[in-house]
């Protein structure tokens, strides 16, 4: 059996806990939206035709923030489809993802479910098709209290308080060719500066989110975010990200490694805002918005894609509803660890998508809704990650990966929450074979009592949930985990992930 160690000071705090970290994305694509959220027709549709199944399951999920309309799909939208009589809205063709758009689902829609949740809305804005002039009516149809004609409008259209969006995303990938609308660096760059400038003097409190890299691997980045910032500095607050990982060719051990990857990618970013800040003599530090991030079999889809028939226009196709599998969950468990880590600069961050489309909840028209394997370190983290993101030290031994060379087997991350008396320690045993016995001297919190202790793994590392067996793969209690004296030791079943809460001394 392995070993390893994890120590911490909780003086050492990297950041609070940014309840923005637990957000997720809807984009009008395949069934995320119609037969996901939205299905007028399901036995447990409400008044407004939401499947109440699946907002059960986004409440249980902890979702604290939703980005939208996309993704891909906004860079050709027209927000102006979605709003009105449903009997008026357009269908229309979408180009991004190849399907009929019926704008059933719009602005409002969305607006009202979010509310209808608890969720705070990040906007997303199209400046693929569109641009200044387009965004600046929506944020006025969206925003502005009344007594203008957008403001009067939404009014008329059943909604006459604002809904008063204060995070704004400025378009979407646009370095990436497939992007309609696709722009270099600098011409993106000063079309976002002229939106953000004209948008903040309509609403100088908004937050804006410009486009980064849609990953570390285009032949851009780093030069994209340099010159794109160089742009807009002045006028934005955040700066995204977007991350995908998958297992290739049953090389578990790499894709185990992935999130080594993800902290470099973020560990770029910053010193790219920071240099340009630097530059431009600006005191200001840019956040980072982690907003697309999830396990995404991005080759199946591609080779899916290149076969379809391009006349096929469907509404709400199936389109990558990956089924997850153990080793799928304990990567984007430890793309959450990755996330609070940085909390010193991710302060927002959009899991991939909320409903069929890669994502944690899956559903069958008409049928039931049911957890994939990679809600539950979602939902665990979620509830249990609060106060304070503290530094946690960790001393492992190595896993040869092709992808990202030695990779340490287990990696952690560790919040406090001293006036509540609480702490949670999150831990992943990358090894695709041993198991790992963790000793954590958490005296340093004053650590009284394991108040739960759960774990994510199985014998069988691609089980997945079906709706015929939701709960083939679920957590369950670790018998393993001991404290005595401030000194935890836990056993960490390979290729697993697991959580541990603790009461601590308030004192």
């Amino acid at each position: 059996m392995l070993n390893a160690s994890l120590t911490t000071d909780p003086g050492a705090v990297v950041a609070p806990v940014h309840r923005r970290t637990f957000g997720s994305f809807v984009e009008h694509m395949g069934r995320c939206v119609y037969t996901g959220l939205y299905e007028p027709d399901h036995p447990t549709a409400d008044a407004d035709g939401f499947r109440r199944d699946v907002a059960d399951l986004v409440r249980e999920l902890g979702v604290t923030t939703v980005r939208y309309p996309g993704g891909n799909f906004v860079s050709g939208y027209r927000w102006e489809d979605g709003v009105g009589p449903k009997a008026d809205r357009p269908v229309r063709r979408e180009l991004a993802w190849h399907s009929l758009e019926t704008n059933q689902f719009g602005l409002n829609e969305f607006m009202t479910w979010c509310r209808r949740l608890g969720i705070e809305p990040m906007m997303a804005v199209n400046l693929g098709t569109r641009g200044l002039q387009e965004a600046l009516d929506l944020l006025e149809y969206a925003n502005h209290p009344g007594g203008t004609r957008l403001s009067d409008l939404r009014a008329a259209h059943g909604h006459p308080e604002p809904h008063d969006i204060r995070m704004w995303c400025l378009g979407n990938e646009m370095d990436g060719p497939w992007q309609i609308g696709h722009l270099d660096a600098r011409s993106y760059g000063r079309k976002a500066a002229r939106v953000a400038r004209a948008m903040r003097m309509a609403d100088r409190d908004l937050e804006l989110v410009v486009c980064g890299s849609s990953g570390s691997s285009m032949p851009t980045f780093g030069s994209w975010e340099a010159t794109v910032l160089e742009e807009t500095y002045d006028a934005v607050s955040h700066i995204s990200l977007h991350a995908y990982y998958e297992e290739h060719d049953g090389d578990l051990a790499s894709f185990l490694g992935s999130v080594t990857d993800m902290d470099h990618f973020i560990d770029s970013v910053v010193a790219t805002a920071d240099a340009v800040g630097a530059r431009l003599r600006d005191p200001k530090r840019i956040q980072l918005s982690f907003d697309e991030w999830n396990v995404w079999y991005l080759s199946r889809f591609q080779e899916q894609a290149a076969v379809q028939p391009t006349d096929d226009w469907r509404v709400a196709p199936r389109v990558i509803e990956d089924r997850y599998n153990v080793a799928d969950a304990v990567v984007v468990g430890n793309m959450l660890i990755s996330l609070l880590r940085h909390g010193d600069r991710v302060t927002a961050a959009s899991q991939a998508q909320l409903a069929n489309v890669i994502a944690p909840i899956m559903t069958e028209p008409g049928g039931p809704a049911w957890r994939q394997t990679i809600f539950h370190p979602f939902a665990l983290t979620a509830r249990s990650a609060v106060g304070r993101v503290v530094r946690a030290d960790v001393t492992a031994p190595v896993q040869d990966t092709a992808r990202y060379g030695e990779v340490p087997v287990v990696d952690a991350a560790l919040t406090h929450d001293p006036d509540c008396g609480t702490a949670a320690l999150f831990i992943v045993n990358r090894s695709v074979d041993q198991p790992v016995t963790l000793g954590a001297d958490l005296r340093g919190l004053r650590a009284e009592k394991v108040t739960e202790a759960l774990t994510l793994s199985d014998p069988d590392t691609y089980a997945t949930n079906t709706a015929d067996q939701p709960d083939r793969v679920t957590p369950s209690a670790n018998e393993d985990v001991r404290l005595e004296d401030g000194r935890l030791t836990a056993v960490l079943p390979p290729v697993s992930w697991s959580v541990v809460t603790l009461s601590t001394d308030r004192g």
